[in-house]
């Protein structure tokens, strides 16, 4: 009860924290409101042994070619503990994207390794750096060959990247891999997220946690999340229809108004509370109604793909005889699915808000939201924190 009370006051400080434009902000540093207690980072590294790593790839090519792209891992037990498997389990709101390993996933409830976000023509070498990695750092049985189906998924950043170009090499792969750490996780255009667009504004990499309250005690969920989807017309903010007033520089219905959701969302959920795998799908699946709080109606274009898993059950991917398993009550879960849509709704926004312009490909530009509009939108509506 005292952990839940030190986490409810942070959350409260950090709520009315605001801080001045030459900063790099998050959603709650400008003033939007968001529900729940947060945890000490406000992070899916809050839920404790989770680490993230990017690699922020940019160059500028002859001929126009840009290359805005890169890596985000996340290894949900750390580079210490990464061959010890978490139960875990995926879902596919929508499926116009990528993400591998999950067949196994979802046959056998665990997920074994790390987590990787790239852009969609780069799953493939991003997926055999990950064994070479694993191998290299030793994850290998006495045969010297670890058997893995690596868990690599992906958006498309070919507005503003060269996709085709297969800039990402299994180094950067495995740099993002070797830079995982805990505390705070860089936001916006870094990692996979470089390139990416979300309501038509700069969008990438953002992060979020809450801690629930359960009849078994405080546990946390953490989320993380590369934004890439999204029409500007169906944007909401903290409940406010933000999309129906900020219509300056729709990078695609600017100037065709027949434009429709071409994009994709990957988000991962972190949580340590005991869930056994067909629970921890049920956790993956509302994060669904956090995207949608925001406007996301995963169209027939966007890959819109989650995985979700538990570091709590560390015995859970033993072999042998038969393991003690701890399982929290599906009537005592309610708090974790709120907590994973408050999470979601947030970690998106945050992506948003850390954006920073971006010119690529072609001299092709996104602008990032406007910090001062989006306050200047929602204070008609009441909906900012003086």
């Amino acid at each position: 009860m005292k952990q839940l009370i030190y986490m409810i006051i942070i959350s409260a400080l950090f709520s009315q924290v605001v801080v001045s434009d030459d900063h790099i902000k998050r959603a709650r540093d400008i003033g939007i409101p968001f529900q729940g207690a947060v945890g000490p980072l406000n992070a899916i590294t809050d839920v404790a042994g989770v680490t993230v790593g990017h690699e922020t790839i940019i160059k500028d090519l002859e001929g126009g070619n840009a290359v805005r792209t890169g890596v985000t891992a996340i290894l949900p037990r750390g580079k210490s503990s990464n061959n010890t498997p978490v139960f875990a389990a995926s879902f596919a709101l929508n499926g116009n994207g990528e993400m591998t390993g999950t067949t196994w996933i979802e046959e056998s409830g665990m997920l074994e390794g790390p987590v990787l976000i790239t852009n969609t023509h780069s799953v493939g070498i991003v997926r055999d750096a990950a064994i070479a990695w694993r191998i290299a750092a030793g994850d290998a049985d006495s045969s010297g060959y670890w058997w893995s189906l690596p868990v690599v998924t992906e958006t498309w950043d070919g507005y503003l990247n060269d996709i085709n170009g297969f800039h990402v090499k299994a180094e950067h792969a495995q740099k993002a891999l070797d830079q995982a750490k805990g505390g705070p996780v860089e936001e916006g255009n870094v990692g996979g997220g470089t390139g990416m667009i979300c309501h038509e504004f700069k969008c990438g990499i953002g992060t979020s946690s809450r801690i629930a309250s359960t009849m078994d005690g405080p546990f946390t969920v953490g989320v993380l999340v590369q934004a890439n989807y999204g029409m500007r017309d169906t944007l909401r903010i903290a409940g406010v229809p933000v999309g129906q007033y900020l219509r300056e520089q729709r990078v695609y219905s600017e100037n065709d108004s027949a434009a429709s959701e071409t994009g994709s969302i990957i988000i991962v959920v972190a949580t340590d509370a005991p869930l056994l795998p067909h629970q921890i799908k049920r956790l993956a699946k509302r994060a669904s109604l956090g995207l949608a709080r925001n406007g996301g109606i995963a169209g027939n274009g966007s890959g819109d793909i989650f995985i979700a898993f538990s570091t709590a059950n560390k015995d859970a991917g033993q072999s042998g005889a038969a393991v003690p398993l701890t399982m929290m009550t599906n009537d005592n879960m309610d708090p974790l699915f709120l907590a994973t849509v408050q999470a979601t709704e947030e970690a998106i926004i945050n992506a948003m808000v850390a954006g920073k312009d971006m010119t690529g490909k072609d001299g092709r530009k996104v602008k990032a939201i406007s910090h001062e509009a989006l306050r200047t939108v929602l204070s008609k509506y009441n909906r900012l924190i003086k």
